[in-house]
């Protein structure tokens, strides 16, 4: 007995509401795996880099430089 066949028989065995809930697990397994694309996959790592690297600068008051520490200086 192929896979799908052992799932429909089983779910056919379950009430209405057990029913209910495979399909919403079914449908969230379908969504994870749609939704790892490569593209999606690397906006992810961006952003967990991106807070990886801000991380603890969000608390802080002021820039730790002043407008001096912008001016260029040629030598």
């Amino acid at each position: 007995m192929v896979i799908t066949e052992k799932i429909n028989e089983m779910v056919k065995k379950l009430p209405e509401s057990s029913q209910a809930e495979v399909l919403d697990f079914v449908e969230f397994l379908f969504s994870k795996t749609e939704t790892k694309s490569p593209v999606r996959e690397n906006r992810e790592w961006t952003n967990l880099s991106l807070s990886s690297a801000m991380r603890g600068m969000e608390e802080e008051d002021e820039p730790q430089y002043t407008s001096d520490d912008l001016k260029e200086c040629f030598k």
